[in-house]
């Protein structure tokens, strides 16, 4: 009973941690576009990815070192918290007085908030770990069931903000997503506190070279590993793009003559939703297809997964007809986000030394969900989206034809590094020889 109430406790700061996400994650780009700051929402998703590069690397040096990782992951939340509830606040503020959204002040709260969030998703797993083996528990066995319910988590959290309206206003469009995020930061901030104690290292702990990964730069000498790095990064930059523009691009059918009635252009959010079901099935899959297919098969399941993402998304629409193929495109996200970063970092792990595996994870991720991501949103915003849907002038007709326009580029640049994955990474025969492929337990864990 007693390890029964420890899991139950892991469980739920893992419900929580994934649900403050999920309150705004999909929906915060409908709500900026529908307020006026469309042209602006690619700087909040890529700045996600920019903090991600450095934040999390320095707050766990100050969790490793001086301030046990529940207090650190309490003291990220209630910052976190409190600084998106002032989003939410400025944004209210701002509606009430002019009817439309300024840039500058939200953006500033909503960048200190991500700021002290992203660190707290690698916190969590910290947290988890350090409770479970000091009561003799099996991180491989135990954790997975755990983590399960941070997708739950978020899950609950966009159907929330979908189904749940405030004054008339279905959360998804308004600002009170921010504060209903804040409050939940605030909410395991104090839940945190309860949670069992973790152990620094004064005298130890990473340093700054070891928690950036730097010395995993050394494996770029390696060719086949600087290629995988190269092309980590290149469809990386695919990572956030459904995340910044999914829901803003259903939402507009609710504009287009034809389709303004229709029930999935007003539950954008729980549409997207299906792409986190997906996802949380897929890497079941993953053990099977790695024994069968190679590192390589793998991943190119994940290219051309993401042609798929781009490509159903392009040809969609929200009719009952044509909303099948949004549905599509949320299922394929399952092989197109798991395949990819699960079997990328389990790649990783069995190509590099022991003493060196935290650092190429590390490196793994920053070139990833960090710069990748990071890189793809800025261009996707600035070069295409701004560009063929938020023109002056353009009725809704034609924004949604830069909408389909815009998802056909993306799926063309993914199918691009597809084919040139397949003529320029070479899988050795012995990459995954002699190691036995781990379940679906053992791979290393999702984002989302």
């Amino acid at each position: 009973m007693k390890n029964f109430n420890l899991k139950a406790r892991l469980a739920t700061m893992n419900f929580l941690e994934f649900g403050v996400w999920g309150a705004y994650l999909i929906s915060m780009g409908m709500f900026l576009g529908s307020n006026g700051l469309g042209e602006y929402v690619f700087w909040f998703y890529t700045v996600q990815g920019f903090v991600s590069i450095f934040m999390p690397a320095l707050i766990g040096i100050v969790a490793d070192r001086w301030l046990p990782a529940q207090l650190t992951l309490s003291l990220c939340h209630l910052l976190a918290g409190i600084f998106m509830i002032g989003a939410g606040l400025t944004a209210s503020a701002e509606l009430t007085a002019t009817g439309t959204l300024e840039f500058g002040p939200i953006f500033t709260f909503y960048t200190l908030s991500v700021a002290f969030f992203m660190p707290t998703i690698g916190l969590c797993n910290s947290v988890a770990f350090s409770g479970l083996e000091k009561h003799g528990l099996s991180t491989v066995d135990d954790f997975p069931p755990i983590r399960t319910l941070g997708t739950i988590g978020f899950i609950c959290a966009e159907l929330f903000v979908n189904f749940v309206a405030i004054g008339g206003t279905a959360i998804q469009h308004s600002y009170t997503q921010f504060i209903v995020s804040g409050v939940l930061s605030i909410v395991l901030a104090l839940y945190c506190l309860t949670l069992p104690s973790c152990p620094v290292n004064k005298k130890g702990g990473r340093s700054l070279v070891d928690a950036f990964g730097l010395k995993a730069f050394a494996l770029f000498k390696r060719k086949e590993m600087a290629i995988f790095f190269i092309f980590s990064m290149l469809l990386g930059v695919s990572l956030q793009i459904t995340n910044s523009y999914g829901s803003s691009f259903i939402y507009h059918f609710h504009d287009v003559p034809g389709f303004s009635g229709d029930w999935w252009a007003q539950n954008a959010t729980f549409l997207i939703s299906i792409s986190q079901c997906a996802e949380a099935l897929c890497i079941l899959a993953i053990p099977f297809f790695l024994k069968r297919l190679g590192i390589k098969g793998v991943m190119l399941m994940a290219m051309f997964a993401w042609v798929l993402r781009f490509g159903f998304f392009g040809v969609g629409n929200t009719s009952s007809s044509g909303v099948i193929f949004l549905i599509l495109s949320c299922i394929v996200y399952g092989v197109a986000f798991d395949f990819f970063n699960v079997s990328g970092g389990l790649y990783v792990d069995l190509k590099t030394d022991p003493a060196q595996r935290s650092s190429a994870q590390g490196l793994f991720m920053l070139m990833t969900n960090g710069i990748g991501a990071s890189i793809g949103t800025y261009l996707a915003g600035t070069c295409v989206v701004n560009k063929l849907v938020y023109t002056p002038g353009a009725d809704a007709v034609q924004q949604l034809e830069g909408w389909r326009e815009s998802w056909f580029i993306f799926a063309a640049y993914a199918l691009i590094v597809a084919v040139l994955f397949i003529f320029i990474f070479k899988e050795k025969k012995d990459d995954l020889s002699g190691t036995e492929v781990k379940t679906a337990e053992e791979l290393p864990d999702t984002e989302i």
